[in-house]
């Protein structure tokens, strides 16, 4: 280990990216960079590709795809998954969540306590 080349402990907020996931990837960052929502010819593209890959992580976790989702981060997927899952099950407005939460679990879980859901924090 040395100061130019540190040793990186910190994989809970970002890793390095597998090779062959790069490999994948580079078709898409170079050429095929087009919106998935677009209809131009870019945009199918990019839009065939998603679909492909929620297909390979559907099949890959024994899941339907369209209950696959992708996110730009975890702070999107647990807002997502909270606040969704809650507005999704609003006859019960009690949560259960830890008083050591990350702040992208715990903003979420404060932002329905604000709207009046109850949430008990455990030690």
């Amino acid at each position: 280990m040395s100061p130019e080349r540190p040793l990186y402990l910190d994989h809970n907020a970002t890793t390095p990216v597998d090779p062959e996931v790069v490999e994948a990837m580079l078709p898409y960052l170079r050429e095929h960079f087009g919106n998935p929502s677009s209809g131009h010819v870019y945009g199918r593209r990019a839009h065939a590709a998603l679909e492909e890959a929620r297909c390979k992580v559907a099949a890959l976790i024994g899941a339907r795809p369209d209950e696959v989702l992708f996110t730009s981060g975890g702070t999107e997927a647990n807002n997502l998954a909270i606040r969704g899952t809650a507005e999704a099950r609003a006859d019960r407005r009690h949560l259960l969540t830890s008083v050591i939460e990350h702040p992208a679990t715990k903003l979420p879980c404060d932002a329905l306590e604000w709207r009046g859901w109850r949430v008990t924090w455990l030690p």
